[in-house]
């Protein structure tokens, strides 16, 4: 299927690695022109540098710390003014640290709450010229624990369902401005980030990470966990003008491993 964006413009937060990486090249082989930002300034460079040279597209790696008002801000007028106009954004950031409400303090919760509530909703604010004059879509990327809080993550748990509520309301509110979003939610994927919190889990329960894995895919009715690459071919159908009429939606991307309805 054409997604029909080649020549359009794309923004992607956090996409130096795992989830924004997969997104980024999979819009970048389709045609899309990506600005890329990460806090790893050179890591996105390089990517961008390694989708231009792959794809023949404009690409380009800016370093953006995602808690900064005025560095988000920065880049998304930086990329609109250039491109004139901005037909998909990717809100995506790195999880957050593990722990109780009892082991973390007022500086992390802080923290989570501008990196992954606040940074959505500058990217949106930033954003929204550029894309309603595109008629564009938006993707947040979340967690099945909006869904089922997961154990261990009270500020990945607390702050991204306010991210499906952020984006819930916009659906509604930008829509006689042509402007699509929807969100995804993954389940167990594999990246980093995932690896560490296996790790992590394993160490609580003293057996080995092998093992601490095998027991979240008895978990998973499809037995295995979820790669980035297949993420990231809904992501680019939901950024696409091929989706012309889903919004508001919220997505799991989990192999069946959420049982509510």
């Amino acid at each position: 299927m054409d997604l029909e964006l080649k020549g359009k413009t794309a923004l992607v937060s956090a996409a130096s690695r795992g989830i924004g990486r997969a997104i980024a090249e999979r819009l970048a082989r389709e045609g899309a022109n990506v600005y890329l930002c990460s806090r790893d300034g050179r890591a996105v460079e390089e990517l961008a540098a390694r989708l231009r040279d792959l794809y023949g597209v404009r690409a380009k790696g800016t370093a953006v710390d995602l808690g900064s008002a005025e560095e988000i801000e920065r880049w998304v007028r930086s990329a609109g003014e250039e491109a004139g106009r901005i037909d998909a954004l990717l809100c995506n950031t790195g999880g957050p640290p593990p722990g109780t409400i009892l082991d973390l303090a007022d500086a992390e919760w802080d923290l989570a709450y501008r990196t992954l509530l606040m940074s959505a909703v500058r990217l949106l604010r930033a954003s929204h010229p550029y894309l309603k004059r595109a008629g564009g879509r938006v993707l947040a990327i979340a967690s099945t624990s909006v869904k089922t809080p997961i154990p261990g993550l009270v500020l990945s748990n607390t702050f991204r369902a306010g991210v499906v509520a952020l984006m819930k309301t916009l659906a509604a509110e930008w829509a006689k401005d042509g402007i699509l979003l929807n969100t995804i939610c993954p389940g167990r994927v594999q990246t980093e980030r995932v690896d560490q919190l296996d790790i992590a889990d394993a160490v609580t329960l003293g057996i080995s990470a092998e093992e601490m894995r095998a027991a979240r895919m008895r978990d998973i009715p499809l037995g295995r966990y979820g790669t980035t690459e297949e993420l990231a071919e809904f992501a680019a159908f939901l950024l696409s003008p091929r989706n012309s009429y889903m919004t508001g939606s919220v997505y799991n991307f989990d192999g069946g491993m959420v049982r509510s309805l």
